[in-house]
């Protein structure tokens, strides 16, 4: 067994906080149960670019149980729970490749790890474990028969790969599933966003004004949550219809630039670059918290930050304070990195129980039909969201109505009106 990890006796502590995890995750413990003795990935090396969370060993332990050989590095340099790696190698006899706070160097060194176990199945967060792979096919893809993607921005680049037909083999899009992103990035995002801010920096919401970059799934979470703090939210968006349902939903709609003076909180989340620059910064006010939700560290122009302060000091763990050359001074959580995940715990279990049971069905599913698959972007089948659906809702004890007969006939027919 190989692995890289900063600390194998942090492993105790890994296991209570994975045991913690899989006690809020019936879905995926219910498939792991089904799929451990009939062992449908044997033979199957299934190669992880994922935040090393409580919950993303859940799913490395179902796709182990099921029988795959899992090798596993972290897909954000200061995403990963050391203590969560350790418990992975140390408890389960995993390969991970991954610690907090690598450098641009080691972390794709840990994908490269991943990669020399020449896998047949990919799963990755962001897309830069399968960029590095398309490379180098030649190298390592001598198993590959699909793969499958966890989140937006991953979802966009394989799409630009595919657009350009330089797709090498098929994806199944597992953030495009209702039962991922309707809940994942609404409810997930929404409120482990926050957490991240306020473990960060402490920060009464109630009264302030959040700012959130963009309101698509993940904003919409972002702003929902944040009224319901006590805020008053600006949205900015560059789409029309987005912006309109913002509007409707009863958030303000500005742009950037107008919006940087107003703000006391900014969190952005497009998934694009250069959503705050250098411009937004010199009109914000004095003292102000920026946050990214977005999956990379480009939304906030961190080198036009740099360039127009004339210092910058470490406030705690997580926070590091800019003093601009007009003496304001501007907060930046994280690096500008994902705020759930370096400051806060991540999703809550309750929500990856959904996301990750799409992807060890997605898994399965191109196991199972491996060759029949064109080198393409697959959505999920509806099939499979309406099951981990009934299947969380069973988990939570809720029953809902079924159509009758009659019913089936009148909305499958035309014939019967007024």
């Amino acid at each position: 067994m190989e692995y890289r990890i900063k600390d194998i006796s942090l492993a105790d502590k890994g296991k209570k906080k994975i045991e913690w995890a899989e006690s809020h995750m019936p879905v995926l413990l219910s498939l792991m149960k089904k799929y451990e003795d009939s062992k449908p990935l044997k033979d199957v090396v299934v190669g992880g670019c994922l935040h090393v969370t409580k919950e993303t060993a859940v799913l490395t332990k179902t796709l182990a149980a099921a029988g795959a050989t899992v090798a596993w590095s972290g897909c954000n340099p200061l995403s990963t729970n050391d203590d969560i790696a350790a418990s992975l190698v140390k408890d389960e006899g995993l390969s991970i490749f991954a610690s907090r706070g690598v450098n641009n160097k080691e972390y794709y060194d840990d994908i490269y790890s991943v990669l020399k176990f020449n896998p047949d199945i990919t799963i990755d967060d962001g897309a830069d474990l399968t960029i590095e792979f398309h490379k180098n096919l030649d190298k390592y893809g001598k198993n590959i028969k699909g793969g499958t993607e966890e989140t937006t921005t991953g979802v966009q680049r394989l799409k630009a790969l595919e657009k350009n037909s330089k797709l090498g083999y098929p994806i199944v899009a597992v953030n495009d599933a209702e039962t991922k992103h309707d809940f994942d990035n609404v409810y997930g995002t929404g409120q482990s966003a926050l957490d991240g801010i306020i473990r960060a920096t402490n920060v009464l919401l109630s009264g302030k004004t959040v700012v959130v970059a963009g309101y698509g799934h993940v904003g919409k979470g972002i702003a929902s949550r944040a009224r319901g703090f006590g805020a008053s939210v600006i949205v900015t968006e560059i789409d029309p219809i987005n912006a309109l349902k913002a509007r409707m939903d009863g958030f303000m709609v500005k742009t950037m630039q107008d919006a940087a003076s107003a703000g006391d909180v900014f969190i952005t989340s497009t998934g694009c670059k250069d959503v705050i620059t250098g411009s937004h910064f010199e009109t914000m006010k004095d003292g102000v918290i920026l946050a990214n939700a977005g999956h990379f560290n480009v939304e906030i122009s961190i080198d036009d930050l740099t360039t127009i302060s004339k210092s910058s000091k470490a406030i705690n763990e997580n926070v590091e304070q800019y003093i601009l050359n007009n003496q304001k001074k501007v907060n930046l959580i994280g690096e500008g990195r994902l705020v759930n995940l370096v400051a806060a715990e991540g999703h809550p279990s309750e929500v990856m129980d959904m996301s990750f049971a799409n992807q060890f069905l997605s898994v399965l599913n191109l196991v199972k039909n491996k060759g029949k698959f064109e080198n393409r972007i697959y959505n999920i089948d509806k099939e499979q969201d309406l099951l981990i659906a009934s299947l969380k809702l069973e988990s939570m004890g809720i029953s809902i109505d079924k159509l009758s007969e009659s019913q089936n006939t009148y909305i499958n027919e035309y014939g019967e009106g007024t």
